[in-house]
């Protein structure tokens, strides 16, 4: 016998059991009572899922306003795209930038000092790096000493040229009486010679005369060579301070190269900014042009915007321009356009497309616009050079 046959066989005792209970409770109820429950069940049923009287008109309600809200926004939204959204050129290709100042160095040297960190705040004239001045503090005296020379000897050669001068006017003192000295030794020959020839006088007499009038002649002689040399002392001492102050003015350069090179080793800030890509530390042997970091201007930030060649056409200097930035969600910045590219960024890249050979395709070009930033918006110091942002124009002559 098989195990169904089993399960069966013991299954049909209990069957007529349940049957007989049944029709006993059918019997012992009133024929109304019996059928309720099997009425009631359909009614029930029917009752729970039928819904409240009330309920459809609140949610047809509901749904009408709904759709309604959704319609009027959508209408609002598609009169204000008719109205300015068509007219608004925007990009998200744009990024913040500055003109950075790139701190290098002039001379090779070791570095002394550092006195700046990364992302400090500096100002015009603070000092950043400090180099050993060893070397140039020694080259600037040296050039002080030489220069000290030269001036004491122009010093010098101006004594002698003042004294050159002296003799020159002692030497034409001389002179002048000299020629008095001839005038009257000429007078007294001229008289001795007179009585003699008239045999009033002695020749002994006009000997004198004409001795002293030969004497009086060298003399002036003499003291018109010593006139003569004076005037040649002072052309020579002339020609020496001429010589003397060419040799001072280039030892003054000197001097001032020098005390320039010791200026260098003391490395200040050009501009109010912060500090950014250090690229020094303490005892670095650095060459002269090394970078050593730079200083961005955040009062000095801009835009610039890569329009697309098909959106520049109507833009042009002064259409006032909204930036959103992706780093300060729910601010809004206000600025100006302050110049557009004269040619796109593909003619000026290292290597310029060449689209006479080969096949060619076509794609859309860029155009670099600056837009200069609103006081207000530097003001607050919060965009920094390379940030991404979005770039909103309406070229419109009313929106401006």
């Amino acid at each position: 016998m098989s195990a169904d046959t089993l399960i069966e066989k013991h299954a049909e005792p209990r069957r007529d059991r349940l049957k007989l209970v049944d029709a006993r409770l059918e019997t012992a109820q009133p024929p109304s009572e019996a059928r309720k429950p099997e009425e009631a069940t359909p009614g029930s049923e029917q009752s729970a899922a039928r819904p409240p009287a009330g309920r459809k008109p609140v949610k047809r309600m509901a749904l009408i306003l709904v759709a309604g809200t959704v319609l009027a926004a959508g209408g609002w939204f598609g009169l204000d795209w008719w109205r300015n959204g068509r007219f608004i050129v925007s990009t998200d290709d744009a990024y913040v930038g500055a003109e950075m100042a790139t701190i290098s160095t002039k001379l090779a040297a070791n570095v002394a000092t550092v006195s700046v960190t990364r992302n400090q705040e500096v100002k015009a004239g603070d000092p950043l790096v400090g180099l050993d001045d060893g070397d140039q503090r020694i080259a600037l005296e040296s050039a002080q000493a030489k220069s000290a020379t030269a001036a004491a000897t122009l010093s010098r050669i101006d004594a002698q040229t003042e004294a050159a001068r002296a003799s020159l006017l002692q030497a034409q003192a001389q002179a002048t009486s000299a020629e008095a000295a001839v005038t009257r030794s000429l007078a007294d020959f001229e008289r001795a010679n007179s009585l003699a020839a008239k045999s009033y006088g002695s020749q002994a007499t006009l000997d004198a005369a004409t001795a002293a009038r030969d004497q009086a002649a060298a003399a002036l002689a003499s003291a018109q060579a010593g006139v003569a040399q004076a005037k040649a002392n002072i052309e020579v001492l002339q020609a020496q301070r001429i010589e003397a102050a060419r040799q001072a003015d280039e030892l003054k350069v000197a001097e001032e190269k020098a005390a320039r090179d010791l200026s260098f080793t003391r490395i200040t800030a050009p501009i109010d900014g912060l500090v950014a890509n250090t690229n020094v530390q303490l005892g670095d042997l650095v060459s002269a042009g090394k970078r050593l970091m730079s200083i961005v201007p955040l009062d000095q930030v801009y835009v610039d915007a890569n329009f697309k060649e098909t959106q520049v056409g109507p833009l042009k200097i002064g259409d006032k321009a909204t930036i959103t930035v992706d780093a300060l969600p729910g601010q809004v910045f206000q600025g100006t356009v302050s110049g557009i590219a004269g040619g796109t960024g593909s003619v000026f890249s290292l290597l310029p497309a060449d689209n006479a050979t080969g096949n060619f395709t076509k794609i859309v070009q860029r155009v670099p616009v600056r837009i200069a930033l609103a006081p207000e918006a530097i003001a607050r110091h919060t965009l920094r050079p390379g940030m991404s942002v979005v770039v909103s124009i309406d070229p419109r002559p009313q929106a401006h």
